[in-house]
């Protein structure tokens, strides 16, 4: 776990799996994949086997000893709903999550149809714990399934995470969900991301009272553009984070 992080809609992060595999467009230029390939064969580097899909089962209970509370990005190196992820893993997850309940966690996945399942069959027909929040990314207009599926998912907290945004969303049904984040792509091959299409994107959260939350522009690194957006910052936050801990607490 790391206890800050630099991803300005959270406060830590807690990674019990690393490594993934693509699935679609917005993960063509991976910021994980790049960070942990660097250290593929190093002997004894947390990264020795690179972005390989890694269960850690030494970190599982890591939260319940963080006594201070926290909002943590649950997995910002994997995908907690990864195909080859065992269900019995996933579960020594949410079991944590679910105990350590003065934090509020954000779980994000890509893999939305196998997190509605999960959730279905852990929390029935309705609604997950209010501390556990969970998300779908959506990068184009394409991958719009992503966010019915959360729709359809019993989730405490529901939230897009539509970065990096390479191409236009189009329409989307927010009834259901709670926060929006929108951010371009960053590194070396960062794809543009056209003003409209975030405007866009806030005009919609907007009119259906949805927080929005605008993380950065991208570029070559990840503060190039700054996260000016008609000439204000956009950091909101659902209510119920109101009334937890501030991101990046001390």
């Amino acid at each position: 776990m790391a206890e800050t992080s630099t991803i300005e809609w959270t406060d830590a992060t807690w990674n019990p799996v690393t490594g993934c595999t693509k699935i679609s467009a917005g993960c063509d230029h991976c910021y994980a994949e790049r960070f942990s390939e660097r250290f593929r064969g190093v002997p004894g580097h947390p990264f020795e086997t690179g972005f390989d899909l890694t269960l850690r089962p030494a970190r599982l209970h890591q939260p319940l000893l963080w006594r201070q509370p926290k909002m943590i990005f649950v997995n910002s190196m994997s995908d907690l709903f990864h195909k080859e992820l065992p269900v019995s893993f996933i579960d020594g997850v949410f079991d944590t999550m679910e105990r350590a309940d003065w934090h509020t966690f954000q779980v994000l996945t890509k893999r939305s149809s196998l997190m509605r399942a999960y959730l279905r069959r852990r929390y029935g027909s309705g609604r997950g714990p209010a501390h556990i929040w969970c998300g779908v990314s959506v990068e184009d207009g394409t991958k719009l399934s992503r966010v019915r599926h959360l729709r359809e998912a019993p989730a405490g907290i529901r939230f897009l995470s539509v970065e990096p945004l390479i191409g236009p969303i189009g329409r989307m049904d927010l009834l259901g969900i709670d926060w929006v984040i929108v951010g371009g792509e960053s590194g070396p091959r960062a794809r543009p991301m056209a003003p409209e299409w975030v405007r866009d994107v806030r005009d919609q959260c907007r009119a259906a009272g949805v927080a929005f939350f605008f993380k950065q522009w991208g570029g070559h690194r990840p503060k190039a553009g700054g996260r000016l957006l008609d000439g204000r910052e956009w950091s909101e936050f659902p209510e119920i984070a109101l009334d937890r801990t501030p991101v990046n607490a001390a």
